[in-house]
């Protein structure tokens, strides 16, 4: 397995559906979504700001539900999405990076190329079997169940009480 540091890392990815969410989807009667997210999570990504590690949600589904927790974690959010592939293309040219340096999280077969695009990847542990058969590493989380925070402290060993309370 490819190790992975925090150093190598110049621009962080996120699919949405199965990755921040448990990959269901709850409707009222007037058809509104409701997903269900960990706010574990929310201070991974904290610790990604104070670090000023670039990062998108991107999603292939556009819906105010993915912006509206885009919004909650500061975190860029692009969706209705064609092309994962070209959109991230695109997004390494936007920020001057490396495709070696990206992380892409990502868990069902519409990831499927944009992982291989990526120098890094991660799924949550309730992936589809191909994804994990690519991904560097496979979470032992599943999706909307913190998977982001394990990645950040398991993974990449980061110390969220150094970076978020003690700096």
């Amino acid at each position: 397995m490819k190790e992975i540091f925090i150093k190598d890392i110049d621009l962080f990815i996120f699919d949405f559906d199965g990755v921040l969410t448990n990959n269901f989807v709850h409707l009222d009667c007037n058809g509104k979504e409701i997903v269900t997210c960990s706010r574990a999570d929310g201070l991974a990504f904290d610790a990604l700001h104070r670090l000023q590690k670039p990062m998108y949600i991107l999603s292939t589904e556009k819906n105010s539900v993915v912006a509206a927790r885009a919004r909650k974690l500061k975190v860029p959010v692009l969706q209705g999405i064609d092309s994962k592939v070209k959109e991230i293309k695109n997004l390494a040219v936007r920020e001057g990076i490396d495709l070696q340096n990206v992380l892409y999280v990502g868990n069902d077969l519409n990831d499927y190329h944009a992982m291989q695009l990526c120098g890094y990847t991660a799924c949550p542990e309730d992936s589809h079997k191909l994804i994990k058969s690519i991904a560097t590493v496979t979470l032992k989380t599943k999706g909307g169940n913190g998977a982001i925070r394990e990645l950040l402290e398991d993974t990449l060993q980061m110390d969220l009480i150094k970076i978020l309370y003690l700096e």
